[in-house]
């Protein structure tokens, strides 16, 4: 049955702000939301040759924000594109499936198999469609549609094979065998595994240039730390924004050759907050991505969630609401996503399986780059981290790549030289920025020049700023920039379990070349 035109009469809208209009909608719209629902289309089981007691994956319900509208289309002349993959709250047995279709369809589903010719009946999947209302003279108004199947009661340690599709296109028929991807889930223990890192992509030479390096080293999952697509030019979270949708069409067609198999899993940055969408910018994260419901409200803060694989830990955080630099949407979530943060800490620290906790979000605790460190992330943030012994943390915004000595306290805990190991029990935790996805770069101060693997020039000491609440320029003179590179870089994670569990953790330049690396072990 099709839903109901939802739009907004036009001798209404003429009179309403785009907050109004988009709270209009979120209320017209709510009560028609189609989560995805349990069950397949086809008779007995999910995956073919498996009987209705037989074990298999299937759908559940995906939590987002933006309503979903069913829509009719023209079937086999739609071609899906921009699929990327996230883990829902247990990796081991969950995957979020989401792509973009460049017109309306009917029905949208995922086909998911243990063999890539034999993908099983079909999953239901919803659609988000985001409107982008025009601006004279600027842009024209633009509806896109994207959608979502989140698949439960996986096997860990499993690959599946997947292929997604609506009425008039099928990824079993022959045609469309070519569009199948695979993914695996995280194992039930501790295994060796590597995931990679990185911020402020957008879209670009040096951004697929990226990917494809991420593609060779088949990483578990990804982490992007904020700033994604850049669609929004200006990122001060604002209507008066410079903002050109269709960006993301391109940047979703360039991370699809990755992201299709590796979980791409995506926090938010400033210039993520896209002020036509919602009150607090998130409407269209919420519309693109499919990420873990386990975050304090991901209605609201689709950036913020946790997971787990293998022994580590893994933590997304918001910075834009703690931001003393840009102050959009500073305190949005009145305190609750540091509460949430110090509840899901004391978790993992306390998980006997967690070795390593990782945190990753955009705004820099500590960098000396352009863009500096905000101290509103320190404020709020790094007294949590020291007391829950975090192992590592990443950041973007700053467009370079610079790792900090061990901290404690905003002190140097212990050096940390290229090459060199930390224990955190004891030292601190090392922060490093990893804002060289593949947007324009940055630089550092005059007297602070590059010092990486193979071009070490250590200083005592580099002069430059943190942010105050005030959005002025407190200077300081800092020791613990220890590694500094303006190049196009990405950050590759090795985790090894048991007895010598270990965090090695390598920094690669766009050439491949190795630029950093150093080693984790707690209470060594």
């Amino acid at each position: 049955m099709e839903t109901p035109d939802v739009g907004i009469p036009p001798e209404l809208a003429r009179g309403m702000s785009m907050a109004d209009q988009y709270e209009y909608l979120r209320t017209k719209l709510t009560r028609r939301r189609a989560l995805v629902t349990a069950g397949a289309v086809a008779a007995g089981g999910l995956l073919t040759g498996c009987g209705g007691d037989s074990p298999g994956p299937k759908a559940s319900a995906a939590s987002s924000a933006s309503p979903t509208i069913a829509a009719a289309g023209p079937g086999s002349s739609v071609a899906p594109f921009g699929r990327h993959l996230a883990f829902g709250s247990d990796p081991r047995t969950q995957m979020r499936i989401s792509w973009q279709v460049p017109a309306a369809v009917r029905t949208p589903y995922v086909r998911i198999g243990a063999r890539p010719d034999d993908l099983g009946g079909k999953v239901k999947a919803e659609v988000r469609a985001l409107h982008t209302p025009g601006v004279d003279g600027v842009r024209r108004a633009l509806d896109q549609y994207y959608v979502h199947a989140a698949v439960a009661d996986l096997l860990p340690g499993s690959t599946y094979y997947y292929g997604v599709g609506h009425e008039g296109f099928d990824p079993a028929d022959a045609a469309h065998r070519a569009t199948v991807a695979s993914f695996r889930t995280a194992p039930s223990g501790a295994e060796r595994f590597v995931f990679t890192a990185f911020g402020d992509q957008g879209v670009g030479r040096s951004a697929a240039a990226i990917d494809r390096l991420l593609l060779k080293a088949a990483p578990a999952f990804h982490l992007h730390a904020g700033d994604i697509c850049y669609a929004d030019g200006t990122g001060r979270g604002e209507k008066s924004d410079g903002y050109d949708p269709t960006a993301w069409d391109a940047f979703l067609k360039q991370s699809e050759p990755v992201a299709r198999s590796v979980p791409w899993m995506v926090t938010t940055g400033n210039h993520d907050m896209e002020a036509w969408y919602s009150p607090d910018g998130y409407g269209g994260q919420l519309a693109r991505f499919s990420l873990p419901d386990n975050g304090f409200d991901p209605r609201t803060a689709p950036g913020v969630y946790a997971f787990r694989y293998g022994n580590v830990g893994v933590v997304a955080l918001d910075a834009n609401d703690v931001s003393y630099e840009i102050p959009a949407n500073r305190g949005y979530t009145e305190g609750r996503q540091t509460a949430w943060l110090k509840r899901t800490l004391s978790t993992l620290r306390a998980a006997a399986d967690v070795d390593f906790v990782v945190v990753f979000f955009h705004h820099c605790a500590y960098s000396t780059s352009a863009h500096a460190s905000d101290g509103g992330v320190r404020a709020e943030w790094q007294p949590l981290f020291d007391r829950y012994q975090v192992d590592l943390v990443v950041n973007g915004h700053n467009h370079v790549y610079e790792r900090t000595d061990a901290l404690k306290g905003g002190r140097v805990g212990r050096t940390v030289p290229v090459g060199g190991s930390t224990d955190p029990t004891r030292d601190g935790t090392v922060y490093v920025t990893a804002g060289g996805g593949g947007r324009d770069l940055y630089g550092f101060p005059a007297d602070a020049p590059e010092s990486y693997e193979g071009h070490v020039r250590d200083r005592d000491s580099v002069d430059t700023f943190h942010w105050t609440r005030s959005r002025e320029n407190a200077a300081e003179t800092v020791e613990w920039s220890r590694v500094r590179y303006r190049g196009f870089s990405y950050l590759s994670v090795e985790a090894v379990g048991g007895p010598s569990a270990r965090l090695t953790v390598s920094a690669l330049a766009e050439d491949g070349r190795r630029i950093d690396r150093f080693e984790v072990r707690r209470g060594a």
